[in-house]
């Protein structure tokens, strides 16, 4: 009998160690959000009407034949930052880096890389039609997607439209496979401490599209979709 009494009493403190609320606290709740590991400035810029007003571009817009843009970036982290132009003929552009061999050549961080390079604007031509621009940036080197590029430049123009639908894929499906990735912080840079407000920047003499800069921080991956109505 003592040892029945006995059994009972351990299974009893065997019960009472394991209570629902002395179990440990779930993962989720301590996992914190990464530091972003891929920073950069971005610059997209346009200049319209007969005033030749400087605006930023930030989402997709309309423009005329004949209105002025220009890009920058900037590095300010370890990243690879990708800007490709898909035209309304079915044209594709790399138009930063101005080539891949450019991560090996020229390729620094705190450097204004300007697209055109120099105080050059690209003016919109008659053409007509949706300009889609894709900005990518990632911690690591997107290989599949510089080889389709590379192949496309290489390619007789007779083969060209389809092998640019074949990189606009690509850009989708990478898009799609770092999905989970999200943007930390897209934000005005600030001069002597204070954001330049457009008023300021309309008054600058011919216009560095640097005035109007966003800081782009990420963790891993970043992307963003353009696309400019030309009409």
């Amino acid at each position: 009998m003592r040892y029945c009494i006995l059994l009972m009493i351990l299974l009893g403190c065997v019960v009472v160690g394991f209570r629902p609320s002395d179990q440990p606290a779930a993962m989720g709740s301590t996992i914190q959000q990464s530091e972003a590991n891929i920073g950069f400035d971005w610059a997209f810029g346009a200049l319209i009407g007969k005033s030749k007003t400087m605006v930023p571009i930030t989402h997709d817009t309309t423009l005329k034949s004949g209105e002025e843009i220009k890009m920058l970036v900037k590095l300010t982290r370890d990243c690879y930052v990708y800007f490709v132009h898909y035209g309304p003929n079915g044209e594709v552009d790399l138009l930063f880096p101005h080539s891949t061999s450019q991560f090996q050549k020229d390729y620094v961080e705190d450097k204004n890389y300007y697209i055109p390079p120099g105080r050059d604007w690209s003016v919109l031509d008659k053409n007509t039609g949706k300009e889609v621009f894709f900005l990518l940036a990632s911690t690591e080197r997107l290989l599949d997607l510089e080889a389709k590029i590379n192949n496309y430049l290489s390619a007789d123009t007779s083969k060209r439209q389809t092998m640019a639908s074949d990189i606009v894929s690509e850009i989708r499906g990478v898009r799609k496979r770092y999905s989970t990735y999200a943007t930390i912080a897209e934000k005005p840079l600030t001069i002597g401490g204070n954001i330049r407000g457009m008023e300021e920047v309309k008054e600058s003499a011919r216009l560095d599209v640097a005035n109007i800069a966003l800081h782009i921080s990420a963790n891993n991956f970043y992307s963003k979709t353009i696309t400019i109505d030309h009409q």
